[in-house]
């Protein structure tokens, strides 16, 4: 069997990089296009010397690179994308540009060089502000409220259609909030470098009420694998998460524990929203992939304390 060639967009981001990591180490032939405005080199700098990884800093928009880089490749795993959520309040062309033009470059290009297998990383936040039930895959009509949420909706119907006119196939995978080592923002990120500023009080954003189900980006990568590897529709949507949930305090408290910390006064802004485009609760329904056979190893709150205690460490070293 001939080894398999990967072209990873965002390779150097978060679950990129945990990405990468797992399919060199299953011998993959691997290339990383990132332009490293979110991600990070030393996050794939353990491969920089393999004969089967290739590192290309550039960026989605660059359709002269993109053309030329993803020549000879079997397998796309498109993952680059504004992941700061609130930036969008200040310039709306972000996500216009990160999420749906980006990825309409991905498409064209794999059109015009006859790659036909993508994963691409969607979000729970196509969902928008939904009811307090778990949501499944078919709930609708969806109508996110923040911008990346819109485009990674526009994403999933540009992938959609390319599929049927092009005879592509494609995982589309719908993330809950996924959290661990190297993650560059998120709620934990946040509220660590807080109390490193400040050990004795604790912003948070929103009344601290909001839940949601978090995922270990380990568990992340193994329910990304797992559903290519079993799943052979031609366009096959899942889900990615847990069936339980942490609220925010808790996270708060988890940090503050350990971090060492006592007595830290917690500072709420107020309000159900974190930030215009916030989602405040989410349950998701996640019963397709686990009748494919994939469950999460860890709870929301087992997946917390694992990656509280994996960025503490990481932001003091």
């Amino acid at each position: 069997m001939s080894v398999k060639k990967a072209f990873i967009t965002g390779g150097a981001g978060f679950i990129g990089s945990h990405l990468v990591d797992r399919l060199m180490a299953e011998n993959y032939r691997v290339t990383v296009y990132d332009n490293l405005v979110l991600g990070k080199a030393k996050n794939i700098k353990d491969h920089s010397d393999n004969n089967n990884f290739k590192f290309i800093t550039a960026d989605l928009l660059d359709t002269d690179t993109l053309d030329k880089t993803m020549i000879g490749h079997d397998i796309v795993f498109h993952f680059a994308a504004n992941q700061d959520l609130r930036i969008a309040t200040i310039d709306t062309s972000i996500d216009l540009n990160q999420e749906t033009i980006a990825t309409y470059n991905v498409l064209e290009m794999m059109r015009h060089h006859g790659i036909k297998k993508m994963v691409f990383s969607s979000s729970a936040t196509i969902y928008g502000d939904v009811p307090l039930t778990p949501i499944a895959e078919n709930y609708g009509p969806v109508l996110p409220i923040s911008l990346y949420g819109a485009g990674k909706l526009a994403g999933e119907a540009l992938v959609s259609s390319f599929c049927h006119i092009f005879d592509m196939q494609a995982w589309i995978y719908r993330f809950t909030n996924i959290i661990g080592d190297r993650a560059s923002h998120g709620v934990i990120y946040d509220f660590v470098n807080k109390l490193k500023n400040n050990p004795k009080e604790l912003e948070i954003l929103g009344d601290g009420k909001q839940d949601r189900p978090f995922l270990h980006v380990e568990d992340c990568v193994e329910g990304i694998l797992f559903g290519l590897n079993n799943a052979g529709d031609q366009l096959n949507l899942y889900n990615l998460g847990c069936d339980s949930y942490t609220n925010v305090v808790s996270i708060a408290d988890m940090v503050a524990e350990e971090m060492g910390l006592e007595n830290v006064a917690y500072k709420f802004t107020g309000g159900r929203r974190g930030w215009r485009g916030d989602v405040p609760q989410l349950r998701f329904n996640i019963d397709k992939i686990n009748r494919l056979g994939w469950k999460a190893r860890l709870t929301s709150d087992e997946a917390v304390r694992r990656a509280v205690r994996e960025i503490v460490r990481e932001l003091n070293t």
